[in-house]
């Protein structure tokens, strides 16, 4: 049976279909619920959430299905020296920014205040919970780390971009290697070389991997139907995350502005910008994303850029001014069909059935 792969069999489920663990609010419990009941893996994205926020969504998983499930932290959550930034590096993203804010009729922020990582408290949370499954993003946790999850039976997770990001997962012990091509919407984790040198695309990436690496490779970016699935599985991968697709359904944290837009002739076109967080990811093509091209030094680092952009994000919200926000997407957007997450999965299950040996 196509199904019954290594993936399947470390991970303990019946399909191997992740969801994307998005992060920043658009996951939540019924996503994930879903996902893991129908026979997936449902993840969570909790970089953005405090220990104790992180406890108390696992709680609500757990007494809403006893399947498993992924909890995903970013191992390099600022990208800010000391946490922040000199006055004339503000005053020259200020200046950049101001005719948006203007536009929108409110005034322009003042600088960010200093961020505190909370990756270290937020690890503690989830070695105190032990979930199924713990990935990573944006680097490799440290040895020690690493050996106290093998020694409480987490499953370790991590994503590259990279060839390289690959081979360094791979020395550390990991067991499984999610290969996220450009393709994929939401952030570009890279964490050897700047994101936009790390562009290779899903398919290349898992042949090479697959070429140089014995752990099970997970296929993410691009991947929407059961299709991208038969692909990704014929190529080597032992399964697919999938991401877009999952974060259109109506379960899903995303706004419904958001999810309108992947379903729409905007969904077309998409770029990797800086302009919105300040870190590369994917979303549907903005008026701000074209417009910063090339300017990426008036931009601050992430997560400065978030906290500096977030009342602009509100505002234009609030004014239906959507060439101002970034909806994170990929790029096989166009084809999405389905609005409920249980549909999603059934259909992915079929479709790939119809295209690989049952």
């Amino acid at each position: 049976m196509w199904y019954n792969t290594k993936a399947t069999e470390i991970l303990g489920i019946q399909y191997p279909i992740l969801q994307g663990p998005f992060g920043g609010g658009l996951s939540t419990v019924e996503l994930v619920t879903a996902v893991s009941q129908a026979g997936g893996l449902g993840g969570y994205g909790a970089y953005t959430l405090s220990p104790q926020e992180i406890v108390d969504v696992d709680k609500k998983i757990r007494q809403a299905t006893d399947k498993p499930y992924n909890l995903n932290l970013w191992v390099s959550d600022t990208d800010a020296v000391q946490g922040t930034v000199t006055d004339d590096v503000y005053e020259r993203v200020r200046t950049q920014f101001k005719p948006y804010f203007d536009e929108a009729g409110i005034a322009v922020p003042e600088k960010p205040g200093p961020f505190q990582s909370r990756y270290e408290n937020q690890l503690q949370a989830v070695l105190d919970i032990r979930p199924k499954v713990f990935s990573f993003m944006f680097g490799i946790p440290s040895a020690d780390v690493l050996e106290q999850c093998r020694r409480l039976g987490i499953k370790l997770v991590g994503a590259a971009t990279t060839l390289d990001e690959a081979l360094a997962l791979d020395n550390a012990g990991v067991d499984m290697i999610i290969a996220s091509g450009f393709e994929a919407g939401g952030h570009r984790p890279s964490f050897l070389a700047p994101a936009e040198q790390s562009t290779t695309g899903t398919f290349v990436l898992v042949q090479l991997i697959r070429e140089k690496v014995k752990v099970p490779i997970i296929a993410a970016g691009g991947i929407a139907n059961g299709r991208g699935i038969a692909a990704a599985l014929t190529l080597g991968a032992a399964a697919a995350q999938v991401g877009t697709a999952f974060l259109a359904v109506d379960e899903s944290g995303a706004l419904p502005a958001h999810r309108a837009a992947l379903f729409s002739d905007a969904a077309r076109h998409t770029t990797l910008s800086r302009a919105f967080t300040g870190r590369l990811g994917r979303g549907i093509t903005t008026r701000i994303a074209k417009d910063l091209i090339g300017l990426e030094k008036n931009i601050l680092p992430f997560p400065l850029q978030t906290t500096f952009m977030s009342s602009l994000r509100q505002a234009a919200l609030a004014q239906k001014k959507h060439d101002m926000i970034l909806f994170w997407g990929g790029q096989i957007a166009p084809i999405l069909k389905h609005t409920k997450a249980a549909d999603l999965v059934q259909s992915l299950i079929a479709e790939t059935s119809a295209f690989l040996p049952r």
